[in-house]
């Protein structure tokens, strides 16, 4: 049900995080049961804070997490939890992906319909419209009786668990919370006469704390929908005196060096490198990568992705509990649970407010009363009396709506986002995201690939410009010369030239070269059918016998390319250029950015040389600064001026040597496919290792913010709307339960826009 940890060292990742006291001997994390809305999560955090021992609590309703730091039993967390009425979750509850979409209507009624409190709501709001249908029906004094016989029952069962819950929150948390408010209201309806008022406040109150219910766990969908993609089951490779025997295994059992298979149609159980087989694999639900990938000896697979065509032999590179999908999940249920700027001031604004509200309430009813001999009950044909707008203001002023409003959103956004393969460390991340004015790239592995890649090859008797994708014969036959002779080596050219080769179905075409001899810093010769190959500069052409003419080759850039020309004996048949290509999202990326938003700024910092640097930036067409020949250090110091002249950075880089400017950055973003380095220190990570999805994210995160400052604007302004109602007595209980339950509907179903944000 729960589990103590002890307490880990502050990360980078944690550097934007509250200070906690560091005194804690361990943290306790547990699940919570029986939440019904935003107040329940501060309710218990009073509660707690209540136990020696406790120094820091956190509870977050959205995801329905506990954690409690401190020198404190968990049995008397425990029971503390079930003082005020809550629950342990428990343990091993198998977690169940939720339906389709298209099925959310019958999901939402399946919902009330089986929740126990949500059903007793229903069929008490039921029995009363009946009672009201009988009541203008039968004759009055029988009718009357039935009437109020039926919503004094009402008030008095659906009503129940919130008077309980509000009376303990009192006794246990020193607190007074909306079940409080509710409370108060209900009973005073009912010492009134407005039987019929307060059953619409417990009903309709009920029903309210349900959709907050219901919201939430829509909103916790992505979790539940990523521990989902891990199999439970794998089909072991055990191989004895000569035999493949098979046997079916926990998948959490795995470790390093097992040997899998994975049948087609069947999820990869572990993070793992293919030995044997082809096939391709569907990782829209782990990267949001649309198409499948082609997978091959020595590809690497991850857990939670779907083989599709052909049986694969995959030997596990890390054990279940540390595959991506295991990191993915944990670090979606920690973003899920870290709050927004925003969401902090309205907790502690709701802190407050909900006292207050009942300070106001006693001071409308006595000042009029007291001061100026106004009525306390309503009479016959008289306005309402002040007890009755006191009730009024109570449900009129439920902090229900403003609670719930910005959690909602933020969840919704990060499930929205993670199912385009963007994952956002949490609603503090996200809130940073919107406000990026320079989205500042590292060039090599970021707007590049990272690795050298053959962009031109031209044979000697080729008129045409070098270009890596021209169909020629004699082209061909230069880069399958080059590719038997460097085969053998491992260097990041060597292995440019090899994958040209494969790409063009030329691997073949001559055997693997004999007698290789690596020329250091010039290139390499071997020898192919009794010819001596070379492929490297023109100094290793010279120390061979071998010249190009002068302007030969003239077509290639060697401040942007490596030049390699091949030759055959004393005879040079061509030249290959070799250079780190750009990804081939980066330009579209960075002009959907200044599509998207004119005002946003770019800039390059590259530790290559300034020639190259520009060169670069004139592939990607504009961009708005570059800065060259930087140490990570001075990444850093570059960051940071940036932040002077034009306000909030994102950087973008590996993870690895640019963790010093992703460290300072407003908000690191780190490329790499889910990497565990990248996923653990960066706010933000482009898990299919696209930028194109950048725009996305930055869209998606001003969105965000709209959506949860007019969810305030929703929830403050009906409050003060029907305020103003309340106070000369224009708004009834009636009109004041719509109103509440009304703004908690709306603000719920705005942020859960955010699902389908575009």
């Amino acid at each position: 049900m729960y589990r103590y940890e002890a307490k880990r060292a502050h990360t980078c990742s944690d550097r934007h995080a509250h200070d906690h006291d560091h005194g804690a001997e361990g943290v306790l994390r547990a699940k919570i049961t029986g939440m019904d809305c935003g107040s329940c999560a501060l309710t218990i955090e009073d509660g707690l804070r209540q136990l020696p021992g406790v120094q820091r609590v956190t509870v977050d309703f959205t995801t329905e997490t506990l954690e409690v730091e401190g020198e404190v039993a968990a049995g008397a967390v425990e029971r503390r939890l079930r003082q005020l009425g809550y629950g342990l979750a428990t343990p091993g509850a198998a977690v169940r992906a939720e339906t389709t979409p298209a099925q959310s209507g019958a999901r939402a009624l399946r919902f009330f319909l089986t929740e126990p409190h949500q059903r007793l709501a229903l069929f008490g709001g039921g029995a009363c419209i009946l009672a009201a249908i009988m009541a203008h029906l039968a004759p009055a004094p029988v009718a009357d009786s039935m009437l109020r016989l039926a919503l004094t029952a009402t008030v008095a069962l659906v009503g129940a668990p919130t008077f309980i819950k509000g009376a303990r929150a009192l006794l246990y948390s020193r607190r007074v919370n909306i079940d409080l408010l509710m409370t108060l209201a209900a009973i005073g309806a009912l010492f009134i006469g407005a039987a019929g008022e307060g059953a619409a406040v417990v009903v309709l109150f009920t029903l309210g704390e349900g959709l907050e219910r219901y919201s939430a766990a829509r909103a916790r969908d992505s979790l539940r929908s990523l521990l989902a993609l891990q199999p439970q089951t794998a089909t072991l490779l055990e191989r004895h005196d000569g035999h493949t025997h098979t046997r079916r295994i926990e998948a959490a059992t795995l470790a390093a060096g097992n040997l899998i298979l994975v049948r087609p149609g069947e999820r990869i159980a572990a993070d793992g490198v293919v030995k044997a087989g082809r096939s391709t694999v569907d990782q829209a639900a782990v990267t949001g990568e649309s198409t499948p990938v082609d997978k091959a000896a020595g590809d690497e697979v991850l857990s939670g992705t779907v083989n599709t065509e052909g049986a694969l032999e995959i030997e596990v590179t890390r054990e279940a509990s540390d595959s991506t999908v295991a990191r993915i999940a944990r670090l979606v249920e920690q973003a899920q649970a870290r709050r927004s700027p925003a969401e902090r001031v309205v907790d502690r604004f709701a802190r407050w407010y909900t006292p207050a509200v009942v300070v106001l309430a006693v001071l409308l009813v006595a000042v009029p009363v007291l001061a100026f001999s106004q009525p306390l009950l309503s009479a016959p044909g008289a306005a309402e009396g002040w007890l009755y707008r006191g009730l009024a203001l109570l449900i009129v002023a439920c902090p229900c709506a403003l609670v719930i409003s910005i959690p909602v959103t933020v969840v919704s956004s990060l499930t929205r986002l993670s199912s385009l393969g963007v994952l956002v460390k949490g609603g503090e991340q996200l809130d940073r995201l919107a406000a990026v004015r320079t989205v500042a790239f590292d060039k090599t592995g970021t707007l590049t690939r990272g690795r050298p890649s053959v962009t031109a090859i031209q044979a000697s008797d080729c008129e045409h410009e070098p270009r890596a994708d021209t169909a020629c014969p004699s082209c061909d036959e230069v880069i399958a010369l080059a590719a038997a002779v460097e085969r053998s080596s491992e260097h990041p050219i060597a292995h440019a030239i090899v994958e040209s080769a494969r790409e063009r179905g030329l691997q073949h075409r001559y055997p693997p070269a004999s007698a290789v001899v690596a020329a250091m810093g010039r290139g390499v010769v071997g020898e192919i059918a009794g010819s001596r190959v070379a492929v490297g500069t023109s100094a290793l052409m010279q120390e061979h016998g071998a010249s190009a003419g002068a302007g030969a080759f003239s077509g290639f850039d060697p401040e942007e390319e490596t030049v390699m020309m091949v030759a055959r004996d004393s005879r040079i048949l061509g030249a290959i250029g070799v250079r780190d290509a750009l990804r081939p999202e980066s330009r579209s990326a960075l002009e959907e950015l200044r599509r998207s938003n004119p005002h946003l700024r770019t800039a390059m910092l590259s530790g290559d040389s300034e020639r190259a640097a520009q060169a670069v930036a004139a592939r990607l067409g504009r961009v708005d600064e570059i800065r060259a020949g930087l140490l990570p250090a001075d990444k850093l110091a570059a960051v940071a001026e940036l932040q002077r002249s034009h306000g909030p950075v994102a950087m973008i880089g590996d993870g690895i040597n640019d963790a010093p400017a992703l460290a300072r950055a407003d908000v690191g973003i780190a490329m790499g496919g889910g990497t565990g380095q990248a996923m653990e220190t960066a706010d933000v990570v482009l898990m299919q290792d696209d930028l194109a999805r950048l725009p996305s994210a930055l869209r998606v995160a001003r969105r965000n913010r709209v959506v949860v400052r007019e969810n305030i604007a929703i929830s403050l302004g009906l409050k003060l709307a029907f305020l103003a109602l309340t106070i000369p007595g224009l708004a009834t209980l009636w009109l004041a339960v719509v109103a509440d339950v009304g703004a908690t509907v709306l603000v719920t179903l705005n942020g859960m826009r955010m699902l389908r944000a575009r």
